[in-house]
This record gives structure tokens, C-alpha cells and sequence, in this order.
């Protein structure tokens, strides 16, 4: 969410901004692929992912959303759609990830608009 969130606000390349953010992070060498490959398969899949967002975020212009709000969306839902992560995995991440970072109204937002994509979109078998 980190390196999604600098991306927003800095408008640089994603290779720019690991190459800063892991220089003074200290982080597992498997924990800097995952975030890697969440964060490239989030900006791959941009456009879908913001559109979802847009479809479940009812009555909120995605526009006004914070940048915080939209990145813990994104790669919840790119997740969901695109990884083996089990659904409540992600939605409990999602959440836990908003109670730290976001405002104190964001993971309820957050787990609203999961909710109901996983309800119309996820198969839960």
C-alpha cells in the first residue's frame, strides 16, 4: 500500500520509488516480492481495478476518495480477482491495513465496498 500510495502523490515510476522506499526499509526478501508484485499487478490493472471502485463505491465520487482509501481497494480487489489468496484473508487485511493507515471512518468504507463486490463478483466455493 506503501509504495502505491507514494506513486499516487509523487507521479514516478514504480522502479524509482522501490529502489527509495527498500533502500531504507528493512523488510524480508520475500516480503519485498510480494509487495513488488502487488504493486505491479495493481498498476497493471489499474483502470479495471478504479472502475470496480467506482461501480461499489455507491453515492462516492471516486475522485474525492483518499489515496489511502483507493490503493487499500486496489489491491484488495486486485487480489481477489487475481490471486489465491482466500477472500476473508484479504478482506481482514484490507480492514487491518485501514484501522492503521486510514481515517477512522475508512474501514468501515472499506469493508462496505469489499463486501459487496465479493458478494456479486467472487465466487466462494
Amino acid at each position: 500500500m506503501k509504495l502505491l500510495y507514494q506513486h499516487d502523490l509523487r507521479q514516478v515510476d514504480l522502479d524509482d520509488i522501490y529502489e527509495q522506499f527498500f533502500e531504507t526499509a528493512q523488510y524480508a526478501d520475500k516480503t519485498k516480492e510480494w509487495a513488488v508484485s502487488l504493486a505491479e499487478g495493481v498498476y497493471k490493472h489499474l483502470d479495471e481495478c478504479d472502475k470496480i471502485i467506482t461501480d461499489y463505491a455507491i453515492d462516492w465520487d471516486f475522485d474525492r476518495l483518499s489515496a489511502i482509501d483507493k490503493n487499500i481497494l486496489r489491491i484488495a480487489i486486485y487480489e481477489l480477482k487475481y490471486t489465491e489468496t482466500p477472500i476473508n484473508v484479504i478482506l481482514n487485511e484490507a480492514i487491518e491495513i485501514a484501522k492503521k493507515y486510514a481515517s477512522d471512518d475508512s474501514p468501515k468504507f472499506i469493508n462496505g465496498v469489499l463486501g459487496n463486490f465479493v458478494k456479486k463478483e467472487c465466487s466462494q466455493d
